[in-house]
């Protein structure tokens, strides 16, 4: 089970497509705020440990490796392009403008 931690920043001072590194309850965490949703999931791919903050998002909104192109669902942490790798995802909320995430 897990349980909901603050985070560091405001939901309105994220920047829509930007990527957001922030450290929560030991664990280094990437957000994005797109099209009105928020993701947040582990801030290294789980292949090689590239950092995500130098990622980018594919024409399907797939998040997309920085080093070796791997693409990953962020809805649900699937690996996409068939390497059989899974990123993490973290639950998230938004409660007046403050921004919640599950760590387990």
């Amino acid at each position: 089970m897990y349980q909901f931690v603050q985070a560091p920043f405001l939901y309105s001072e994220l920047e829509e497509g930007k990527f957001q590194s922030l450290l929560l309850a030991e664990k280094q965490i990437v957000v994005l705020k797109k099209k009105e949703q928020l993701f947040a999931f582990a801030a290294t791919c789980p292949h090689a440990g590239a950092h995500f903050c130098d990622a980018w998002l594919d024409a399907s909104d797939r998040l997309v490796c920085p080093l070796h192109k791997y693409r990953f669902d962020l809805s649900n942490g699937r690996n996409t392009s068939g390497e059989g790798y899974k990123l993490k995802i973290y639950p998230t909320k938004i409660e007046e403008n403050t921004i919640f995430i599950g760590i387990w």
